[in-house]
């Protein structure tokens, strides 16, 4: 069963605005005002264990009880006390019975004997050490191996692995299913969760037309709509199909209006920059809600944001490649914060250069890429009109905003796209 909790505030109107004076915006300078301005907008239920995968922890969770909740045997084997075994070949008495997972011994293992004791199994009273089926020979009545044994062989302690009262799983934490083993196993049964964050995806443009549809000569298929959807299926948001407007401001502003009902942050394509069609920017700066930040980046630099009646609004460029690019670079990490799974940026690892490149300075540059033998190739063409250059990558090589120049063999910033989703 479900329960709705409180809902955090909304984002004021002003989170995404730039300081006076600023125009053009380094890349981490960006990414430091997004994360400093923006928090978690989604509420909270709780789920029972079977259904809290991939959802995000709204609060740090404590076990219930020690795992393992009593000392008990790791292996199977026979249980003794220390006084009962030499230095050297021994050979004890084999009590009646044995201890075995959910059947303990009730009695006690006392010197000169032993017991039949199975992994996972509750420790008798009087086992001090338990010693490996491998290492012993039997027979009906006794039991032979060679000592010495030391003290706890083979045992694991109550506790050994969590203590009652111990944060197992934090606050943010995107559950897995060896995190749901991990509350099992200390007592929990279900888990308070922020519920997914709406994320709606809107393209814009009279050049559009959705997939499928009858194309004029001078039209193009929505490329972004199911690049974007999918996208954010993988990041584990819940995306919002808010179709396609064209160049028209009146009914911009009424699909704007109905996705305050549907999503909590919407993201646009086309329209961002400062044009006589780009309806995006216009509309939110008629409402006295944009900010339009030109960040010194390659595919990309107009990045519109804005809210729309207190619902944050990132304006991404239309071309697919920069909607990508500035999809993973600046939503992915914002959309995590505002779902209530913190900030975090994607693993990336340094691999040799199979390429040459001189790059200017001014400007951040993310090239399609992927790597081969361990060595990252870029793609023919940086046109960022080039499509297949999406999905022929597999990463992107980020590129530093001074001037650099790589030659083959040089250390480059590689990023697979799968770091972006976890």
């Amino acid at each position: 069963m479900t329960h709705s909790l409180l809902s955090p505030p909304p984002l004021k109107d002003d989170c995404f605005s730039l300081p006076p004076g600023v125009n053009w915006t380094p890349v981490d300078q960006a990414l430091d005002m997004l994360r400093a301005r923006l928090h978690p907008v989604v509420a909270q239920t709780t789920l029972p264990l079977d259904q809290a995968v991939g959802r995000v922890l709204a609060q740090d969770q404590a076990a219930k009880r020690a795992n393992p909740p009593l000392p008990n045997t790791a292996v199977d084997g026979y249980g003794v006390a220390l006084a009962s075994v030499q230095d050297g070949p021994t050979v004890l008495p084999l009590l009646p019975g044995r201890a075995a997972a959910g059947a303990p011994f009730e009695g006690e293992v006392g010197q000169g004997h032993a017991l039949r004791v199975l992994t996972g199994a509750a420790l008798p009273k009087g086992v001090e050490a338990v010693v490996l089926d491998e290492d012993c020979r039997v027979d009906d009545t006794h039991v032979a191996f060679r000592g010495p044994l030391r003290s706890g062989a083979n045992m694991r302690k109550a506790g050994e692995d969590v203590d009652a009262g111990q944060i197992i799983l934090n606050r943010g934490r995107v559950l897995t299913p060896a995190d749901l083993a991990l509350a099992s196993a200390t007592g929990l049964s279900d888990l308070p969760v922020f519920q997914p964050l709406r994320v709606g995806v809107l393209s814009t443009g009279d050049e559009i037309i959705p997939p499928g549809g009858q194309a004029a000569p001078h039209q193009i298929y929505d490329a972004n709509r199911p690049m974007l959807l999918s996208l954010l299926a993988k990041m584990g948001h819940a995306g919002v199909d808010l179709g396609h407007v064209g160049d028209d401001r009146e009914a911009l502003r009424s699909c704007l209006d109905q996705a305050r009902e549907r999503a909590d942050v919407v993201l646009t394509s086309g329209g961002a920059s400062a044009g006589d069609e780009d309806h995006v920017s216009a509309l939110l700066r008629d409402a006295g809600a944009l900010n339009e930040w030109r960040v010194a980046l390659k595919p990309g630099r107009p990045l519109a944001l804005g809210q729309w009646q207190g619902m944050p609004v990132f304006g991404l460029p239309g071309n697919p490649v920069a909607a990508l690019v500035c999809t993973l670079v600046f939503a992915r990490p914002a959309l995590g914060l505002m779902a209530g799974a913190g900030w975090s940026a994607p693993q990336s690892f340094q691999a040799p250069a199979t390429f040459s490149k001189k790059k200017k300075p001014g400007r951040r540059e993310y090239l399609r890429a992927r790597l081969r033998d361990g060595c990252a190739e870029v793609f023919k063409s940086e046109g960022s009109g080039r499509i297949s250059g999406l999905s022929w990558a597999e990463g992107l090589v980020e590129l530093p905003d001074g001037a650099c120049e790589i030659a083959p063999g040089d250390m480059v910033k590689y990023t697979p796209f799968s770091s972006y989703y976890a």
